[in-house]
């Protein structure tokens, strides 16, 4: 055969799919434009010529919907199923037909020959539960769904269809309780299911964790609620729902429960802490050599952030080896317990497998535990020769309680602005620019003021800053640490919210060119909106912005009063 007469007839072959696209290619323009009666028209002279052209059939679909014609559609696709009766999409395009032209007992003969053609299929009891849906005829949708499930057999056939019709309708425990039967029939639609849970309004939580956890619900269900209430914000239910299902003999438990662990990781309350710390010493049983050994370390931790030191305790005496992890868990142990003198003399003991990192973190830790029982000395002991970042910062802290304010700023500078702990890292910047006002070396009455804040004693630190500040000069620092302690007494409410209100009062008045007066303001304000005196709080910032208008403080101070203002009721 020669090369032109080959060219000839794959031409020939390729030209019906080259007509068929640009035959609809004008016609899908046209919809996007908005010319429907003109995209049409484009759709049925495609049609004349290629009756099974299921693009330009699905174009009319489209155009003759919007245009209200939709009994023109339907002798069209008539013709093509006779010419390809075993076309599915072409058997859905009918169903939606019909659904469309209002008719629901011939949609449910096309969708029955369909089933009986097909006996194994879900598609046709499918396709005629989600034309009906599509018309938003419920109910009919969920008789079909429900057709299908009795023919077919299986509980959790057409789940998922029937668990987003439930969602659409609202019924959100009747949706809990098919995504539950979907889950455990098919366990790839979990992360679906926990999605779209997730979004059940508060009041229906409790109504969709029961449907998923009642007597009879299946492992992968129960799991499902756990998943979705750690997304609520549940811990201690969502633990109550997946502990049961940890079978030894379950393959999928160490997966399903590291899942658990990393969603419980989102939650920052002591309560999630404490969950995710039982979740690891479980999943730490799980897991082989020192994976499981690393894992059940951080059980302790978490336990202990979580306050349930018995709960820690019990992990370490389960696993008590002699490897570096377990004796590195149990002196944190010890730390969170207050017995300090025990935990330094394991942490000094020479033959202790602790690794560099583990023995530099517990002598942070020591040290901060020594600060908050006052024990300056045997803090800046615990700390040793590190030289780590924040081994420097806590040194700085140290000397600061001393009340040694010169070195406090050298080992600040030197630590940097920088750390693992945004939250330190703030504090120590915080406390910089407090000391760069303070002309003075040295401030024993600050330092004792701050380490008597830093053991928790809020009453007692008010009344000492207030006193270390009357030693201060008016533009040397007095200012700031009046702010400080307005801000201890503002966060401790109650009686101490008239001190607050008389601190924030003397900055205020006072002024000065340095950052404490439009700070004390903005603080005043923030405590009248939060006390609900939301009237009193706008002149006050309202002065700030006029009176500070190059201030760090004034973009806040501007969205403040905009909830200052709509606090406020109209009249």
């Amino acid at each position: 055969m020669s090369r032109s007469i080959r060219l000839a007839l794959g031409l020939i072959v390729a030209l019906p799919a080259l007509a068929r696209a640009q035959a609809i290619g004008p016609g899908f323009e046209l919809e996007r434009s908005g010319r429907y009666v003109d995209a049409a028209s484009v759709y049925f002279t495609t049609i004349r010529s290629d009756p099974t052209n299921i693009p330009a059939l699905l174009g009319l679909e489209r155009t003759l919907f919007v245009l209200s014609r939709m009994s023109e559609l339907l002798p069209l696709v008539q013709n093509a199923r006779a010419r390809q009766p075993e076309s599915p999409a072409l058997r859905s395009l009918e169903l939606r037909v019909y659904a469309a032209l209002n008719e629901p007992d011939s949609l449910e003969a096309i969708a029955r020959r369909w089933a009986a053609s097909a006996p194994q299929s879900e598609a046709p009891y499918r396709e005629w539960g989600l034309a009906l849906a599509d018309r938003r005829m419920w109910d009919e949708a969920r008789r079909a769904f429900l057709v299908g499930r009795r023919a077919l057999g299986g509980d959790g056939t057409l789940a998922i269809e029937l668990a987003e019709l439930e969602q659409r309708v609202g019924n959100w425990d009747a949706s809990a309780t098919e995504w539950g039967r979907a889950v455990t029939r098919l366990p790839d639609v979990e992360p679906n299911a926990a999605s779209q849970l997730a979004d059940a309004p508060a009041p229906m939580h409790d109504r969709v964790a029961r449907a998923l956890t009642a007597p009879g619900a299946s492992v992968r269900a129960r799991r499902l609620a756990s998943e979705v209430l750690l997304t609520w914000g549940q811990p201690n239910e969502a633990w109550a729902a997946m502990e049961p299902t940890l079978a030894p003999a379950d393959t999928e438990a160490p997966t399903a429960l590291r899942r658990f662990v990393d969603l419980a990781g989102a939650l920052t309350t002591r309560d999630g802490h404490r969950v995710r710390g039982l979740a690891l010493a479980r999943w730490a049983d799980m897991m082989p050599g020192s994976t499981g050994g690393r894992a059940r370390a951080e059980a302790v931790r978490e336990l202990l952030d979580g306050g349930d030191k018995a709960a820690a305790r019990r992990v370490l005496e389960a696993h008590a080896d002699s490897n570096g992890i377990a004796q590195a868990a149990l002196i944190h142990l010890l730390i969170a317990d207050n017995q300090l003198d025990i935990a330094e003399e394991r942490l000094s003991a020479p033959a202790t497998a602790i690794t560099a990192d583990d023995r530099a973190t517990l002598r942070l830790a020591l040290a901060r535990a020594r600060v908050g029982r006052g024990e300056l000395d045997r803090a800046a002991a615990a700390l040793g020769d590190d030289s780590s970042v924040a081994a420097i910062a806590q040194r700085g802290w140290i000397e600061l309680y001393r009340g040694n304010l010169k070195n406090a700023m050298e080992a600040f500078r030197l630590a940097g602005p920088y750390a693992l702990d945004r939250a330190a890292a703030t504090d120590r910047t915080a406390m910089m620019a407090l000391l760069q006002r303070i002309q003075q070396e040295s401030s024993p009455d600050l330092g004792a003021a701050l380490l008597t804040l830093a053991r928790g004693d809020s009453v007692a630190a008010i009344a000492a800053l207030r006193r270390a500040a009357a030693r201060l000069p008016e533009q040397g620092g007095r200012l700031e640490v009046l702010l400080i302690a307005g801000q201890v007494a503002a966060q401790k409410g109650g009686d101490q919210e008239l001190t607050a209100t008389a601190l924030f009062d003397e900055v205020v008045r006072t002024g000065g060119e340095g950052a404490a007066p439009p700070a004390a303001e903005l603080e005043w304000a923030r405590l009248l909106v939060r006390t609900g005196r939301a009237a009193e709080a706008i002149p006050h910032l309202e002065h700030l912005i006029l009176t500070y208008p190059n201030s760090a403080f004034v973009p806040e101070a501007r969205r403040v009063l905009e909830r200052a203002k709509g606090a406020i009721p109209k009249s």
